[in-house]
């Protein structure tokens, strides 16, 4: 099949699923954001995507399209590497139209992994996993908000949650236009077009998340109590 087979087929994979996880991120952006108007708002909306049948499928279906995201970002990274043999040891300078996240999407890659293994730990294993599986945690699986003030009160943590962040910022913007260029979206005038598009949009999307990890770190979230 040429999805497997072909180089070109692995990119449309690729692409296809990092944008379906851009999608994702826009909805979780937005999720979180409410968290810094209303408690009671974002913990229903956890009840709501608790381990409801629907949201249970979705999970699955989401960690699929992130496990063939990363299985086919590193069967690409390693066809690259092979294609270029002894070439790699070589000490050349990087052209200046190549970005710094291009070179180095593997490293992005990897620290985006393991930010997203620390997100599951605090977040999904505590309260879709928990309320599954009946094991009994700090809070109600429902209460996401007061996992949100437990996680972010921990220095520690919010850094870890900063470096991640400006991680995916840099896969984002490489990967967004790198996707249009991939469907053929890309022409001469439309390629500079897209990759302004993709850093005002991550740029935005990053913040977003930004904003509400800082905010609960210094304190400037609404207490559940006197939540609107």
């Amino acid at each position: 099949m040429w999805l497997i087979n072909s180089s070109v087929g692995r990119k449309v994979v690729m692409s296809v699923t990092g944008l379906a996880l851009i999608l994702f991120l826009t909805f979780h952006g937005c999720m979180n954001v409410v968290a810094l108007f209303s408690g009671e708002a974002y913990n229903t909306i956890c009840e709501l995507l608790g381990a409801n049948w629907y949201a249970v499928l979705a999970t699955v279906g989401l960690g699929a399209l992130a496990v063939c995201h990363i299985v086919y970002a590193f069967i690409l990274t390693a066809q690259n590497r092979r294609a270029r043999g002894s070439e790699r040891y070589a000490v050349t300078a990087t052209p200046k139209e190549v970005e710094w996240a291009s070179q180095n999407m593997l490293v992005l890659g990897i620290i985006i992994l393991l930010g997203m293994l620390l997100h599951l730990f605090n977040f999904w294993y505590n309260m879709m996993f928990a309320e599954l599986t009946g094991m009994t945690v700090a809070h109600s699986p429902s209460d996401g908000f007061a996992f949100m003030q437990d996680t972010f009160a921990n220095p520690v943590y919010v850094v870890l949650y900063v470096i991640w962040l400006v991680a995916i910022w840099f896969h984002l913007t490489h990967g967004f236009w790198s996707a249009m260029q991939t469907f053929g979206w890309s022409g001469k005038t439309w390629l500079d077009r897209w990759k302004m598009i993709g850093m005002v949009y991550s740029t935005l999307l990053m913040l977003a998340f930004l904003v509400v990890v800082l905010a609960f770190a210094f304190g400037c979230a609404p207490s559940l109590c006197c939540a609107m």
